[in-house]
């Protein structure tokens, strides 16, 4: 198996963001990024880094407006007196279909769908190779390759068409999704971060060409709370294509693998011929977040599982914050893969 990495990834490094109203300091750290490249490398994975594949695969899941506003808005909020560092909203919207704000401030509350998304002077540049990384990895798997994981940092699961949040800019699990559609007529997505993907899920809900399953904690009391809960099924030609599976609070190894049973199932029955796991790893008992508890050991099963689907499969990462163990649950993953 290869890893797919660029180092540009480290430029995104936001000091702050704002939880439950108070400035705390950001968690999704540059630092995230060497632990994870040691996970990789301790499961023996060959190392590779991007192509610049253009702007093309980014704009066939995000809206122009939005592209835009990622690349420009940093030096934008710049020349505002006395603004914040980094841009934080400070107003967003009731509703979408109205007249599109010309000011940085008004675009910010459009485009940033929390304080959690805090925009520094490399986002944009680390958010463009966090894709790219997904986007090469990719189209390795369309050339032949069993695996790739693509080390994709920022993540991108709770970014929508036209909208950040939760420490993601670019959705990279969607990005890759529509890069295997250019070759497979259906292909599954299988979330198994801590947290819903509801970026994805926005993204997809309205198709029936791309299956999305998410694992995640319940959302009715943590995050994303909106998004996530299991009568999500899909609208229109997507309709029985979204599949949530809410685990309680504190559940670990058994009812994660349980409820990946359920999702394989499901995977299965869609007949997609390739898949993207958006592989979070806060899953952990020991991870910042907490709302889990699924072991190290238990990243290894997940990993078994997800191979023994028997499907081209692109391994995109998702969350996964810093904890002594963080890599270990990569080299968990990762071996489990390979030999499930």
């Amino acid at each position: 198996m290869q890893l797919v990495f660029s180092k540009t990834q480290h430029r995104h490094d936001p000091r702050h963001f704002l939880s439950s109203g108070a400035p705390q300091p950001n968690p999704e750290v540059p630092g995230r990024i060497d632990r994870l490249l040691a996970g990789a490398r301790a499961a023996g994975l060959g190392e590779v880094a991007p192509d610049d594949h253009g702007a093309g695969p980014l704009a066939a899941i995000h809206t122009p407006e939005y592209l835009q506003f990622l690349e420009t808005i940093f030096a934008r909020w710049q020349r505002i007196p006395d603004a914040s560092p980094e841009v934080v909203p400070n107003i967003h919207p009731d509703r979408r279909d109205f007249s599109y704000p010309a000011s940085a401030v008004g675009q910010a509350g459009y485009h940033m769908a929390d304080t959690a998304c805090p925009i520094s002077e490399g986002t944009w540049e680390a958010a463009y190779w966090s894709a790219q990384t997904a986007v090469h990895a990719a189209r390795m798997v369309v050339g032949g390759e069993r695996a790739v994981y693509a080390l994709s940092r920022p993540p991108g699961h709770h970014a929508f068409a036209d909208l950040a949040g939760g420490f993601c800019f670019l959705n990279n699990a969607a990005i890759a999704a529509q890069e295997l559609r250019r070759t497979h007529d259906r292909v599954a997505i299988l979330d198994v971060d801590l947290h819903h993907g509801n970026g994805t899920q926005g993204i997809f809900y309205g198709r029936g060409d791309v299956l999305t399953v998410s694992i995640h904690a319940d959302p009715v009391r943590f995050y994303p709370f909106f998004w996530g809960h299991a009568s999500e099924r899909g609208e229109g030609a997507g309709l029985g294509c979204n599949l949530n599976l809410p685990l309680p609070r504190g559940s670990g190894d058994e009812p994660f693998l349980a409820a990946l049973d359920v999702a394989i199932g499901r995977i299965r029955a869609f007949a997609p011929g390739a898949l993207v796991v958006a592989l979070g790893l806060d899953a952990f008992e020991g991870d910042p977040f907490g709302g889990l508890t699924v072991s190290t050991g238990g990243f290894a099963r997940i990993g078994a599982r997800c191979a023994g689907i028997g499907l081209p499969t692109a391994i995109v990462q998702e969350g996964g914050y810093l904890c002594d163990a963080l890599g270990d649950n990569l080299t968990a993953f990762l071996t489990g893969f390979r030999e499930g």
